[in-house]
């Protein structure tokens, strides 16, 4: 069992999804920065100073933070267009994966088949 575990560990998907989250985590940290103290105070220059955190809604002794939900659905929007301008630099700068072929032509018949055939399923021609 301890060997399973050590093989589970060693696979590189499990690596690169803990390096993920723990850049992710610190990545996290700079767009809570960005939103906080540098865009906040931009957008409350064209909202006549509001801040959203004081933003509620009392319902007796329940009190409702929608300022805090607002900040925080504005983070996320902010996050993912960030994350989607880094991901299409990253794609502009590397190169797509040529994908290896899957077919081949019979050279009798011009049909596609698999590329690990050995005989063409529309001629029963012998490939090799």
């Amino acid at each position: 069992m301890i060997k399973e575990f050590k093989a589970f560990i060693a696979r590189g998907n499990v690596l690169d999804m803990a390096v993920g989250v723990v850049m992710g985590a610190a990545f996290k940290a700079i767009i809570d920065s960005l939103v906080a103290d540098l865009i906040t105070p931009i957008l409350n220059v064209f909202l006549n100073g509001v801040n959203f955190k004081e933003w509620t809604i009392h319902a007796g002794p329940i009190v409702f933070s929608v300022g805090n939900f607002f900040n925080a659905v504005f983070s996320f929007l902010v996050i993912a267009f960030v994350m989607f301008l880094l991901i299409k630099a990253f794609n502009t700068m590397v190169p797509p994966k040529e994908e290896a072929p899957t077919t081949k032509t019979c050279p009798y018949c011009k049909s596609e088949v698999a590329i690990d055939a050995t005989r063409c399923p529309h001629c029963t021609s012998t490939l090799e």
